[in-house]
């Protein structure tokens, strides 16, 4: 096998909400859209893929569910720039900038729809 893209897909109630903060804070571009769907891209990080609740291309016991209980994290280069960066644009810090034990330094965000996307880099290096 073969892998030539990765998509991370997720659930919200408001399709444009979500896409529209990825383009505006994260610069990604909507490579395509329709009612209810949005797929937007960035060169260098996973192609990412918002579905309004309810669509019927979900399995019949997912279509409602919300995008809840997970993280999306994007490993950046120099965080404090981007951390200051965000504050500037007025983007809302949920999280704000710490260092976990084991080295990993974070972020988050939390976009119109709740979903959480955290920015990453390792104060040391991974093993």
């Amino acid at each position: 096998m073969q892998i030539t893209a990765t998509a991370i897909s997720l659930n919200v109630d408001d399709v444009a909400a979500s896409a529209q903060f990825l383009t505006k804070h994260f610069a990604f571009h909507e490579a395509a859209a329709a009612d209810g769907f949005s797929s937007l891209l960035r060169e260098d990080a996973a192609n990412v893929i918002f579905l309004r609740r309810g669509s019927e291309v979900l399995p019949e016991g997912f279509r409602d569910q919300h995008a809840a209980g997970l993280i999306v994290a994007f490993t950046v280069t120099d965080l404090e720039a981007e951390y200051e960066r965000l504050q500037n644009e007025q983007v809302a810090i949920t999280m704000p900038l710490r260092e976990e034990p084991w080295g990993e330094r974070l972020f988050q965000v939390t976009d119109p729809n709740g979903v959480i996307i955290q920015l990453v880099d390792w104060a040391t290096p991974t093993q």
